[in-house]
């Protein structure tokens, strides 16, 4: 079965936020004092996206983006890209994370099945990316843009939200 939008394109892919918990504040995001972060029984356990999964491979999805919050904060996130990999039909398994834990699960998403990654990196100032994420440390993503490259995680696709008067200087060094 196909899905097919009002414009007759082919819905083939499908984003599953994992978690709302992030370990940043990013400017943009979330207030410095962070949110009311939602009980765990309130949000999907994983057995729960898997059916999800499986039941949206059934109906024509291919591609699956785990996203979050920042979803490498959840516990057993390794094996749900595990179980993700095995559904029949699920031809591409991605990530959207800040990369500051990458460096830490890259190989064992690797290993567990994960196509590839998308990374937010807003700049390349460590002052700047400490003011814009409130809690982040610059080095730390960049250890894990080397770790999901060296553990076959590509191609790696970054993501920047250029803000006027912020980082929109750092436009060309990003692209770079």
């Amino acid at each position: 079965m196909d899905n097919v939008d009002r414009f007759g394109r082919r819905i083939t892919y499908l984003r599953i936020s994992v978690t709302d918990r992030c370990n940043f504040r990013c400017i943009y995001c979330m207030p410095a004092s962070g949110v009311r972060w939602r009980p765990h029984e309130e949000i999907l356990r994983y057995e729960e996206i898997a059916r999800v999964v499986r039941v949206a491979a059934g109906l024509g999805i291919k591609k699956i983006r785990l996203t979050g919050g920042e979803p490498l904060v959840r516990e057993g996130i390794v094996e749900l890209v595990r179980e993700i990999h095995h559904i029949p039909g699920i031809k591409e398994l991605t990530l959207t994370t800040n990369g500051s834990l990458l460096a830490r699960y890259a190989d064992a998403l690797a290993r567990a099945g994960l196509d590839r990654v998308n990374i937010s990196l807003d700049t390349l100032q460590p002052e700047r990316f400490r003011k814009i994420t409130r809690l982040g440390n610059l080095e730390d993503t960049l250890q894990g843009i080397a770790a999901a490259q060296a553990a076959g995680l590509t191609p790696i696709k970054l993501n920047a939200v250029v803000m006027r008067g912020i980082n929109d200087d750092e436009v060309a060094a990003l692209a770079a």
